[in-house]
């Protein structure tokens, strides 16, 4: 019997998290750090031991599959496997899970119960993933709010309370519209003697009628949409990200919003492709809106925080045009996009962090001269910032640029639409350099602010904070440079569903949008490799 790759990656540390408290400690945090890092790393090195072991990148079904009937009466089982929408952010998941663990090390009030809550949210978030049964789904994105909220409640800013209920009244309220969805999907036909099953692979057979489709998909996009997030449904995450700390920094950037991202190629998709193939305009519609709002909204913040978060918006717009193009390759760009992002959201956000445990301050205006100071700090600034503004030769570029070369050559818009959805997005990637570089203008080299720059406790990035970014950055730029280490692991399964999309398309009478989308044969343009 093969070992449970899966299982082991989401069980072992949601275990490992029930034994804190009888790791013993002096209520420092200096030895429960230790045994959340340990455990943290083993779980990181489980997913690359299924995904060495087990996977097979060329194979576009599901793999380290896992199946334990529950409740057979009502169709519940354990049931986790691994294709390529889930593999690389379950990879992307444990590793940043492990670098928050590491950020978290000063953590010092209450640390048995925050690592508690950072170990359980390692194995949620695995799950959200790997699971292939919707209930278990619903069940595991669950699972990750309530550590959330308490992490934002408890370690969070002034205003923690404010943002954690906002947080959770937003994902909390619109996860109701996956339980619907998933009850309705699983019920439907068994009046005429078709089984009760929530897996992914009974559901896909179903064949629902398009209008069944379009309520299911309209609901699941409220749900997904919050956590993308997609304008006007993102308010809770500059809040959230204004009062967090820099490892639930780490996490919301990295992990949190990658899982509406998923959810939206598994579910939207890859379950309801007549609808989607009705959608798709809007997503793209969305996508602009996100970019080009957001990136307005980030280049009038004043506040560090929400300046980043609002960043994150923005290149989460990049991810929906990708999800809504009929193409392999902005297919493609899309899910490269939330793992560059991921890696690069949680890059800066860490070293907001690290920034405001010296400066003591978020507000630009109160910043400025600490250059000189933080000369290592100033260049691991720089460095992440160029990756955020797509600098060629790092992954936010690529990514980027096959989202947008993906839509342009993708013949299921007229020529005009695809112009001018290329051209808005464009004023987004011009608008990101601007107010990245004048943000790290301010921060380092604006007027010089005396009380801050003769503060004793400005001292420069330390060994922790370098290795954390050295070990982001590593990926940022071996994908930048060669993105067939990424692109290789979910290539087949991404071709594999954008063909299935485009048998929807081609099996529209009336397609939404009318003279947006064109009645013809569409071709797939291949990913490169």
């Amino acid at each position: 019997m093969a070992f449970p790759w899966l299982s082991a990656s989401i069980l072992f540390p949601i275990g490992a998290a029930l034994l804190i408290p009888f790791v013993p400690d002096k209520g420092d945090g200096k030895t429960v750090r230790w045994f959340a890092l340990v455990v943290a790393l083993l779980t990181f090195l489980l997913t690359v031991g299924g995904y060495l072991n087990e996977y097979n990148p060329a194979d576009p079904g599901l793999q380290l599959d896992e199946h334990i009937d529950w409740l057979p009466d009502l169709g519940l089982a354990w049931s986790v496997g691994a294709d390529g929408l889930s593999m690389p952010l379950i990879l992307l998941t444990s590793f940043i899970t492990a670098l928050a663990a590491l950020a978290a090390w000063p953590v010092s009030f209450k640390p048995k119960l925050f690592y508690f809550l950072l170990l359980a949210m390692d194995g949620g978030q695995i799950a959200v993933f790997a699971v292939q049964d919707m209930l278990l789904f619903f069940l595991a994105w669950e699972l990750e709010l309530i550590p959330v909220y308490l992490l934002l409640a408890i370690w969070g800013g002034k205003k923690r309370q404010y943002a954690a209920t906002k947080f959770i009244l937003y994902t909390a309220g619109s996860s109701l519209f996956i339980l619907l969805a998933a009850l309705a999907m699983a019920f439907f036909g068994s009046s005429s003697g078709m089984p009760i099953s929530f897996e992914y692979s009974a559901l896909m057979d179903k064949g629902f009628p398009i209008g069944f489709q379009l309520l299911c998909y309209a609901g699941l996009l409220i749900a997904f949409g919050v956590k993308l997030p997609i304008v006007p449904l993102h308010t809770w995450l500059p809040d959230a990200h204004g009062e967090a700390t820099a490892p639930v920094h780490m996490l919301l950037a990295g992990i949190l919003l990658k899982m509406g991202g998923y959810a939206l190629l598994r579910f939207n998709c890859q379950i309801l492709p007549d609808a989607h193939a009705q959608f798709a305009p809007l997503l793209v519609v969305l996508g602009v809106i996100n970019i080009i709002y957001a990136a307005l909204t980030s280049f009038a913040q004043r506040n560090l925080k929400r300046k980043i978060a609002y960043s994150s918006i923005s290149h989460m717009g990049f991810v929906l045009i990708g999800i809504g193009s009929f193409s392999a390759l902005g297919s493609s760009g899309a899910m490269l996009q939330m793992i560059s992002h991921g890696l690069i959201g949680a890059s800066l956000f860490f070293l907001v962090g690290a920034t405001y445990d010296r400066t003591h301050t978020l507000q630009l205006d109160e910043m400025g001269g600490v250059g000189q100071k933080m000369r290592k700090m100033f260049a691991l600034w720089t460095v992440c910032s160029l990756a955020s503004l797509a600098l060629p030769g790092m992954s936010g570029f690529v990514s980027e640029l096959m989202v947008f070369v993906g839509f342009a050559t993708d013949d299921a818009y007229t020529l005009p639409f695809r112009i001018v959805i290329d051209g808005l997005a464009a004023v987004g990637v011009i608008l990101t350099p601007v107010y990245l570089l004048s943000m790290l203008r301010e921060i380092f080299y604006g007027k010089e602010n005396v009380e801050l720059a003769s503060h004793s406790e400005l001292v420069d990035a330390e060994p922790r904070e370098i290795y954390v970014i050295g070990a982001l950055l590593v990926p940022i730029i071996g994908i930048g440079l060669y993105p067939r280490l990424m692109t290789d692991t979910y290539s087949a399964a991404m071709e594999a569903l954008v063909a299935r999309n485009e048998s929807a398309m081609k099996a529209l009478t009336s397609p939404a949008g009318g003279a947006l989308i064109r009645q013809t044969a569409l071709r797939a343009p291949m990913i490169p490799g």
